[in-house]
């Protein structure tokens, strides 16, 4: 047995508290946390395999009783907020017994808060009169979460500091990895980048760049998309950040890029009204089901509320706007296609809005995530296994669903954990900037050098000297064999020349 597994065993035996002991208590046992608190003898805590962490608290911080209440503000105060979570908590409970709980301090920050997020949460109006002279307190901690623009509840005197409203609510923690990939500067790496190239080569790299991520957004669709589509693709996202956020999430503006980047017979007139899902046929012509998407009765205040989101995350670091806008998206899923390619086009488009990435130049996001799938997929699969574990469907004709528990799983799309995502897109980008986007730059240089160097060995026409550099740089450096015919005025002696030139110039032993 590892030291894991013997720790885990001695939690089952200690005291849970706070959202643990809520679980137990509502008999809510679909729900699993980043935080776990238990009530021991010491202090200690552990991070699980998973990147959770279980925590034992010392008795002084035991709650005085165990009821939900405390239990309520024991999380609060200590476990990572789960608004999903706290929702199928709060439908649990009676209006009557928090508004007897709020009665009894009413001053308290703890009871402002549960009282508000009761209210935000199930829709029910609680009876309440603030005292005088009240001062605001912020919903969540600043020191703990990714705050939104305040809006102030002068009844429960509470700062609204949440990424969204009760349509979609992101949650996003100021996890210590999170916390230091957001002090690394965008903006200050890619002026560091133009600085180290000549305007020529740099722009030269980035009209390259918009076809590599154009071709790519569509490959990990596993779809090879005709020249025009890739033209207007291409065209788009050089026009990223000309929008106002008003206009970027209206229906008719989403529906527009839906129309451009798919195959017309795909064209949309606007968001699905039918149940979808994300599949993989099987060789016995099942379907595994990988994600049911949001019911359609929930899609148009899903979408009202992504809109919704953008303006409350206004103020926010651009990456984690990004995060929002371009996962939420793609988790609502509002169209039967193209949601893979709008929801990283909403990337770029986010980052050259908000002025981070100047405009006319791209992130090749797509390239770096079709070359690490299985990172990818795990990040989308962190916001689909949860709600997988829970939805209950039944299959109808022509390899459609209906969802049969929509109330059960409306709150896992509503108010999502995007911790996850965000350092995935952080991770992506400073390693596209610092990584591969160097890595293209070089290229041109050397193509450039090779060049130069192949044409003093031969003064060929320019489109011979291109494809002489295709066909070395596709193997390596040596010329192929079967390609002798197209290049029969060169000697072997020239020939041998260029691959020296290569190999020298790319830095490739033989």
């Amino acid at each position: 047995m590892n030291k894991l597994q013997c720790h885990s065993n001695v939690l089952q035996y200690m005291q849970k508290a706070g959202n643990l002991w809520l679980q137990d208590f509502f008999k809510l046992n679909n729900f699993s946390f980043t935080h776990n608190s238990y009530i021991g003898s010491n202090d200690t805590i552990e991070l699980t395999a998973d990147g959770n962490v279980n925590q034992v608290y010392g008795p002084r911080y035991a709650p005085d009783k165990d009821t939900p209440f405390e239990h309520l503000v024991f999380s609060l105060k200590y476990d990572d907020l789960y608004l999903a979570f706290l929702k199928t908590v709060f439908e649990r409970m009676l209006a009557k017994d928090i508004e007897d709980y709020v009665a009894s301090s009413p001053t308290g920050k703890y009871a402002r808060r549960i009282g508000y997020l009761f209210e935000f949460l199930t829709q029910q109006k609680l009876c309440f009169s603030p005292p005088a002279a009240l001062r605001y307190i912020d919903l969540i901690e600043e020191d703990k979460y990714i705050t939104g623009k305040p809006v102030k509840d002068r009844r429960w005197k509470v700062n609204d500091n949440l990424l969204g409203t009760n349509q979609f609510c992101p949650i996003i923690r100021k996890t210590p990895i999170l916390n230091e990939l957001l002090k690394w500067d965008i903006t200050k790496a890619i002026a560091k980048l133009k600085k180290g190239h000549s305007e020529d080569i740099f722009r030269r790299a980035t009209n390259y760049l918009y076809k590599k991520e154009t071709r790519s957004s569509y490959e990990i669709e596993h779809e090879k998309p005709s020249p025009d589509r890739m033209e207007r693709f291409i065209a788009l996202l050089e026009k990223t950040g000309r929008e106002p956020d008003s206009k970027v999430l209206d229906e008719s503006n989403l529906t527009f890029l839906q129309n451009t980047i798919v195959d017309p017979r795909f064209a949309a007139s606007g968001f699905r009204d039918f149940q979808n899902y994300i599949g993989q046929s099987l060789p016995d012509f099942t379907e595994l089901i990988h994600y049911i998407c949001p019911p359609p009765l929930y899609l148009s205040s899903l979408m009202k509320g992504l809109k919704e989101s953008s303006e409350k995350s206004e103020g926010a670091p651009s990456v984690i706007r990004a995060t929002i806008l371009s996962f939420g998206f793609v988790f609502h899923h509002p169209f039967e296609d193209g949601n893979g390619r709008i929801h990283r086009f909403l990337i770029h488009d986010t980052l050259v809005r908000d002025g981070i990435v100047p405009e006319g130049l791209i992130i090749p996001v797509s390239a770096y995530m079709l070359n690490n799938m299985k990172e990818y997929d795990q990040t989308l699969e962190n916001f689909s296994k949860p709600i997988m574990k829970v939805a209950q469907y039944k299959r109808k004709g022509n390899a459609g669903l209906k969802v049969t528990n929509a109330h059960e799983i409306e709150a896992y799309y509503r108010y999502p954990d995007l911790t996850a995502q965000s350092i995935f897109l952080v991770q992506i980008i400073r390693e596209t900037i610092t990584r591969e986007m160097p890595r293209e730059l070089r290229f041109i240089q050397r193509y450039d050098e090779l060049k130069s160097t192949i044409q003093s060995i031969v003064d060929m026409p320019d489109k011979d000297i291109n494809l002489m550099i295709l066909f070395l740089h596709q193997n390596k450096g040596n010329f192929p064999k079967r390609r002798r015919k197209k290049f029969d005025k060169l000697t072997d002696h020239e020939i041998s020349q260029m691959e020296q030139a290569y190999r020298e110039t790319f830095e490739i032993s033989k």
